[in-house]
């Protein structure tokens, strides 16, 4: 499957049912939180597809936090493309949508920090996403006893280099 042609899109509406069935999929691994389809309806716009032959083989989302903060959310990769760079692909695709939206951060919430290491987030305090907290998390019913690690990446200044090209 390595050399068939894989394409990255914005998702569309049709695309609900087969993102909400590979994220549900994950959410029952354990992997991230579910996702209702109606949720996914509403927010469809934040996601980016990668497409093999018409279908979804990788989906990500970035949902914004805030006027300098956003969020790589609902990272997922359906098992038979494992391994084969679809999600960094997605996450630096994210970051440019980020770029361009002019947002200066971008956290994720992980059970993998260092796949988000690899690309220069570093774990952070969720203390130090205040907006995230407040808004998502004080909702989700793992509020009290959630084990995601935070992680962040600045789009402003020095320390920005991880991710700035797009492979």
């Amino acid at each position: 499957m390595a050399d068939a042609i894989i394409t990255l899109r914005p998702a569309r509406l049709a695309d609900v049912p087969a993102i909400h069935a590979l994220l549900r999929e994950q959410a029952a691994a354990g992997n991230l939180l579910p996702r209702t389809q109606e949720n996914l309806v509403r927010h469809v716009r934040d996601f980016v597809v990668a497409e093999r032959d018409g279908a979804v083989a990788a989906v990500g989302a970035l949902e914004i936090m805030g006027p300098d903060l956003g969020e790589v959310r609902s990272l997922a990769v359906a098992p038979a493309f494992h391994r084969q760079g679809l999600g960094e692909r997605l996450t630096r695709a994210l970051l440019d949508a980020a770029r361009a939206v002019g947002l200066k951060r971008v956290m994720a919430l992980t059970y993998v920090p260092g796949f988000f290491g690899r690309l220069g987030f570093e774990v952070v305090s969720k203390d130090d996403l205040p907006e995230k907290v407040w808004q998502v998390c004080v909702k989700c019913y793992k509020f009290n006893r959630c084990d995601e690690i935070a992680v962040m990446l600045r789009l402003d200044g020095p320390e920005a280099t991880g991710a700035s090209a797009v492979a």
